[in-house]
């Protein structure tokens, strides 16, 4: 890795499948221990249950109010400042609850980097019937 300063370009948001806006900020080849991204789920939407086989991933959540299930636990609300853990391969969702109509806006720090092949959907229902 060299060093590097990243600039922030919301034109470069652009939507899932699994139901949330992405923006890559770090995810590169030449750095492959690391990964982060924005996201941003907007009022009153879950993201389909999915997981990321080998890699671990952490949620900071930044502005808005979110439920986020993750592997075994029970719901749990969480809002700026929490961190969530997410392990290797472990099932995850997260929903926006914010009533004020804000949207839920968290970074999603991956190690090793994120990598489209590891990203796994867990939904019965088809991506294409959707």
């Amino acid at each position: 890795m060299k060093e590097a300063v990243n600039r922030f370009e919301a034109a470069a948001e652009f939507y899932t499948p699994e139901k949330c806006y992405i923006i890559e900020l770090s995810n590169s080849p030449a750095d492959p221990d690391v990964s982060i991204a924005r996201a941003r789920v907007e009022p009153g939407i879950t993201t389909r249950w999915h997981r990321v086989v080998d890699t671990t991933e952490r949620y900071v959540i930044l502005e808005g109010q979110g439920t986020v299930e993750v592997g075994a636990l029970p719901a749990q609300e969480v809002g700026p400042g929490d961190v969530v853990l997410i392990p290797p391969s472990c099932r995850q969702r997260i929903a926006n609850i914010d009533g004020s109509g804000s949207d839920l806006v968290f970074l999603a720090i991956c190690s090793p980097r994120f990598r489209i092949e590891a990203y796994e959907d867990l939904e019965e229902t088809p991506l294409a019937s959707r």
